[in-house]
Parts: structure tokens; C-alpha cells; sequence
């Protein structure tokens, strides 16, 4: 069993939370931490222990409202990461939620997209 990732929101850190008891896994907020590899270590590390011990159907939801330069590499190398452990045959999904009016957001998430073979929903609000 997978221990829960519970990481509370800041101004400038995005909240985080994977859940397999609730099968929630959701990335929200701002995301421009001043070390951001740091940050996201906790992440990979679960991810780690996930494609260990593989959950069936998850589904990933990107909530962001921003994100930097220096953290679009880690949603990149989380992405990866995901998109490794559905390679491994694990069936999951990605949503990718964004204002209706926020292009860049859409654009990043149409980018994401094309570099992994994980499904991948694209979802404005």
C-alpha cells in the first residue's frame, strides 16, 4: 500500500495530493518554488514506489493555474515518469484542466500531450 502524499498549497507551491485509499491524485495551484527540485523530489520518490507497486485506472488531474520555467522540467520528468509506469502496462489517465481563456496554459498542456502515450484529457473550465 502506498503511503498518501499530502503537500498543503502556498503562494507559490502548488498543493498536492495522491491518495490511493480516495484514488485522488492531483496536482493544484501555482507552481514556481524557489528550489524546485527539491520540491518535487517527494513526488518522483512516490512515483517511484507506484511503478513498484502499480494501482490500476489512475487518473492524474493538473490543476495548475501557473507554472514557471523551472517547474515545467519537473511536470515534464513527472509526466514521464507516469508515462513510464503506463508503458509497464498500468491503465491510467491524465486530465489537464485550464481556464477556457488561459492559451498558454492550453498550449503547455497540448504540448505535454504529444510526448507521452498516456491518455490525455484536456479539460477548460
Amino acid at each position: 500500500m502506498l503511503k498518501e502524499l499530502n503537500i498543503v498549497g502556498t503562494e507559490d507551491t502548488p498543493g498536492i495530493i495522491f491518495d490511493s485509499q480516495k484514488n485522488v491524485f492531483e496536482l493544484s495551484g501555482r507552481s514556481l518554488p524557489e528550489d524546485v527540485v527539491s520540491f518535487y523530489k517527494p513526488v518522483i520518490e512516490w512515483l517511484d514506489e507506484l511503478e513498484k507497486n502499480p494501482i490500476e485506472n489512475l487518473e492524474f488531474s493538473f490543476k495548475l493555474d501557473y507554472f514557471n520555467t523551472a517547474s515545467s522540467k519537473l511536470i515534464l520528468d513527472i509526466l514521464l515518469k507516469v508515462n513510464d509506469i503506463f508503458s509497464d502496462g498500468t491503465p491510467m489517465k491524465i486530465k489537464w484542466h485550464f481556464l477556457a481563456m488561459d492559451k498558454d496554459l492550453e498550449e503547455a498542456g497540448e504540448e505535454f500531450s504529444e510526448l507521452v502515450e498516456v491518455p490525455f484529457e484536456l479539460v477548460a473550465y
